[in-house]
């Protein structure tokens, strides 16, 4: 028999508080459906599907049919969503007299379907040519754009909707722990291409510069690194971002900060830029060039006054934890026509 105070985890109550659901045993539920279909309209409507020849908008959300729910079993969490939604969009070719209109259908948005597998079907409310051509382009440089957009429902599905949906122990830390392991994870392994500067030393400094080719429009790269839920997908962590000329950022839990100089919208960054371990004060100057191709877009980056012993860790970090994770994340990796 066991003694006072032993045995089954699944009947041991802590001191707490609330005395509910101790150790995250117990199986409980969140409806998510009200908040889902808030979140649509939210990141739906308005939304801009724009290439070199035409320029589309997302108008109206016409239907909004499912549900979704957070379980939370033993201190893990389980989502649940399946929808069916609607929309209208608007949209014109660049130099064309016709305003076309039409609809996108998304049958089957549910946790079972990775994003790039879920389907989005293009109709026309507006007939000829140059809605047949739209239609293309709403097809296929639209269906990325919403994909992303859909992203963003998921990612805050996990990340905003849940909090809370795993109590704290009486230590207090269960919570924490759940919500910031990735966080932690992803900052502590950027920090680990990064090795210290001490202060006191002289150093010299060197440059990076790379060209990158993303399968995107020059908008969405601009937005996916000026947009903060867009940079909190391809970091995987909370940051600070305030995307005008002399706000300032903070990414991956901090270790990389700085400011913004000049912001050109869809074509130009520039960031006074700096890993918190180097030299206090010291910043290395960012340009970021964005250049609209016809199937691509291509980014030019320049980055002056790094110190030259931490110059591979920094070229890596920016590969690794910038453009390949925005290519996976994101889709920017994936084909656009």
């Amino acid at each position: 028999m066991a003694k006072w105070g032993e045995g089954d985890p699944r009947w041991l109550v802590e001191e707490r508080p609330d005395a509910k659901n101790v150790n995250n045993w117990h199986w409980t539920e969140k409806n998510a459906s009200h908040w889902s279909k808030e979140k649509f309209i939210e990141i739906l409507i308005g939304t801009k599907i724009e290439t070199d020849f035409a320029q589309c908008e997302i108008k109206e959300v016409t239907k909004c049919e499912g549900d979704a729910v957070v379980n939370n079993r033993k201190a893990k969490l389980i989502f649940f969503y399946e929808w069916a939604i609607e929309m209208k969009w608007e949209g014109a070719l660049i130099n064309g007299d016709t305003e076309v209109k039409g609809t996108m259908e998304i049958p089957n948005l549910s946790e079972e379907h990775d994003m790039k597998d879920v389907d989005i079907n293009v109709h026309l409310e507006t007939t000829g040519p140059e809605a047949d051509i739209l239609k293309d382009m709403m097809r296929k440089t639209g269906g990325e754009v919403i994909r992303r957009q859909l992203s963003l429902y998921v990612n805050s599905l996990k990340e905003e909707f849940s909090k809370g949906l795993i109590l704290p122990t009486k230590e207090g830390v269960q919570s924490e722990e759940a919500k910031s392991e990735k966080v932690v994870q992803k900052s502590n392994a950027f920090a680990s291409v990064i090795k210290n500067c001490t202060t006191k030393e002289i150093f010299e400094t060197s440059e990076i510069q790379t060209t990158e080719i993303f399968k995107c429009t020059a908008d969405e790269f601009y937005r996916a690194m000026t947009v903060k839920d867009l940079v909190q997908i391809f970091t995987q962590g909370d940051c600070i971002l305030e995307p005008e000329e002399g706000g300032k950022f903070e990414l991956f839990d901090g270790n990389v900060q700085g400011h913004f100089i000049k912001l050109v919208p869809y074509e130009m960054i520039q960031q006074k830029w700096r890993f918190k371990t180097w030299p206090e004060g010291h910043y290395s100057d960012v340009n970021i060039n964005i250049n609209q191709k016809s199937d691509c877009t291509e980014v030019n980056i320049v980055q002056i006054g790094v110190p030259k012993t931490e110059l591979d860790n920094t070229r890596e970090g920016w590969n690794r934890f910038y453009w390949e994770s925005m290519k996976r994340t994101l889709g920017f990796g994936a084909l656009l026509f």
